[in-house]
């Protein structure tokens, strides 16, 4: 056995029996929940799902909400190719494990995640007793995967990417990812970069493809085109004003926003637009910031008072959950963490309506979307505010350029799909011993 993984699973398990009478007393002092402690200490209920004996047993786990949305466009490419199959999906977060129940179905077990401590994984796995063992994106866990390959489960990475940022760290413990990745059975990846970082932190360069983003497959899904009347009868939008949108706004970027904003309103006077801040607790910040230049504007959470309606030219979005279907109504759209050093945001979200996207220089994040969309020469990049603004007033006044770049953004994206159906080809693969 390597001695970093043995190092690895005395100061996990070490720190688990340390910390774990604190933990246990700050969730009753602090009211936290303690639901599902079974389940992460490894003890899964396997009542209330029955399953064919002999039927291939898919076990999924999808960390995060974004995750447990691939999750489920996988697995419905899984039910088609083994329709017989018993799937487990496994969640970190109280969020996660709500939506992946409401969204995945009655047939499909849904538990928190094992802690990554070997007695525990161990546990989790006896009483699942999958055939494969499915870990979505980046999550790498080296007691988890270690311990289900030395137990004749067939460990497998799908949808997986290595971030710029956390590529470094991986290298710096490359001993220990060299010795777990080398146990797994196949990992697919999203991007050609995510297949050369993983194959530098050890995996066999033999066992590892690129099949795409499966995220992606979500959008075409969601991009439903009765949505962009039911967001322009919400926000007063006659379609005669242009629409500028500025979505996933970070620190730095609102002024270069307002800015060009500022210019674009010289020539169209009437533009309408909205900052959507990646984080919502920013809205004040901006609202400071459209003070100082003077710009009157109106919080979305405001609607709901006084007279529910739009009144102002400019739009702070400070609620969740409404950016992509205000993406339907833009006529031009930005996506921001790109002009501040901060990897981007996916620039697919706003492509699948059919719009113009621009975004900064900063789009390590997301490389494989801006790739998709400059390989379709659809994607615009800026890096000024003269630069954007000059941008937008060029696709304000240029109504067939404008429609021809939202053509070939959108057309980019459905290009694009179909990568569920690639990484379940490859679980399906290995279940039926032909990869």
């Amino acid at each position: 056995m390597n001695v970093f993984y043995i190092i690895y699973l005395v100061i996990t398990s070490a720190a688990f029996i340390i910390l774990s009478p604190f933990l246990f007393l700050y969730a009753v002092i602090g009211k936290r929940s303690l639901k599902g402690l079974n389940e992460r200490l490894g003890w899964v209920s396997l009542k209330g799902k029955d399953y064919p004996e002999g039927a291939p047993n898919i076990w999924i786990h999808a960390a995060s909400l974004g995750e447990v949305r691939v999750a489920e466009t996988i697995i419905g490419e899984l039910k088609r190719l083994l329709p017989a199959s018993s799937i487990t999906v496994s969640t970190m977060t109280e969020h996660g494990k709500r939506l992946a129940s409401e969204i995945l179905g009655k047939d499909i077990r849904v538990i928190y995640s094992p802690l990554d401590i070997i007695f525990f994984v161990r546990m989790a796995i006896k009483r699942i007793k999958p055939d494969i063992l499915v870990f979505l994106e980046t999550e790498i866990w080296p007691a988890w995967i270690s311990e289900a390959a030395r137990m004749g489960v067939k460990p497998v990475i799908v949808n997986g990417r290595i971030s710029p940022g956390s590529f470094p760290r991986y290298m710096r413990l490359r001993p220990l990812f060299r010795y777990v990745l080398l146990r797994v059975e196949a990992l697919s990846m999203i991007s050609e970069k995510d297949k050369e970082r993983i194959t530098d932190m050890g995996a066999d360069p033999a066992k590892v493809i690129v099949s795409g983003n499966a995220k992606f497959d979500l959008l075409a899904e969601l991009a439903d085109p009765s949505i962009e009347d039911e967001i322009r009868n919400l926000f007063r939008l006659d379609g005669k004003a242009p629409v500028f949108i500025a979505g996933s706004t970070r620190n730095g970027e609102e002024e270069i926003i307002i800015e060009a904003y500022r210019n674009i309103i010289k020539e169209f006077p009437e533009t309408i637009l909205f900052i959507a801040p990646r984080h919502i607790k920013r809205s004040g910040h901006i609202a400071s910031l459209l003070e100082k230049n003077r710009l009157e504007y109106q919080f979305r959470s405001e609607f709901g008072k006084g007279s529910g309606i739009r009144e102002r030219q400019v739009v702070i979005l400070d609620t969740f959950g409404e950016l992509f279907r205000l993406y339907s109504a833009g006529t031009v759209i930005f996506c921001g963490g790109s002009l501040a050093p901060l990897g981007g945001q996916n620039p697919l979200e706003a492509a699948v309506w059919g719009r113009p996207v621009l975004y900064g220089p900063s789009m390590e994040h997301f490389l494989d979307a801006k790739a998709i969309l400059e390989g379709n020469n659809a994607g615009i990049e800026v890096s000024t505010p003269e630069m954007l603004a000059e941008k937008v007033i060029m696709l304000f006044k240029d109504r067939p350029l404008r429609e021809e770049y939202g053509s070939r953004a959108r057309e980019a994206v459905l290009k694009s799909s179909k990568a569920a159906k690639r990484h379940a080809e490859i679980v399906a693969d290995i279940l039926s011993g032909t990869h």
